[in-house]
């Protein structure tokens, strides 16, 4: 599982038209699921994610309750090693993918985090102001 986590002091997604999740002062989180990924390692990306100490003074979203908007991005699994066009071959398909990115948002609730999402599958448009800039790449 891998995962792009940046401070934001606002971020919302978007689908048709439509906003589907949005926060203010806290944090961005794109998630790629793998093919090897399962229940424990979404629990452990959650714990890992809520108590990142990435915002202002090395706090972290669970020392100020700060939101979590996650938004499931397979593309963090493309490969352009070879050639001009990625391929996909070890992002895991929905089936397998969609479950494992709600369980990290299902455990992140139950850390206490406020989470909003993006829509599994969707052509989603993902806006950002991001803080610092603080960007960091996490991989279980």
């Amino acid at each position: 599982m891998r995962a792009v986590v940046q401070t934001v002091s606002e971020a919302s997604v978007t689908v048709g038209g439509e906003v589907v999740g949005e926060i203010r002062d806290g944090l961005l989180v794109l998630l790629g699921v793998t093919h090897t990924d399962d229940e424990a390692v979404a629990a452990k990306m959650a714990r890992k994610i809520w108590d990142l100490r990435i915002i202002d003074g090395e706090k972290s979203a669970s020392d100020l309750g700060a939101p979590v908007l996650v938004v499931s991005q397979f593309t963090l699994y493309g490969d352009a090693r070879k050639g001009r066009r990625p391929t996909w071959t070890a992002a895991a398909p929905g089936p397998v993918a969609e479950p494992l990115v709600n369980a990290v948002v299902t455990a992140l609730r139950e850390h206490g985090a406020v989470v909003e999402t993006g829509r599994f599958g969707a052509d989603m448009y993902v806006a950002s102001v991001n803080v610092g800039p603080r960007t960091v790449l996490l991989e279980l």
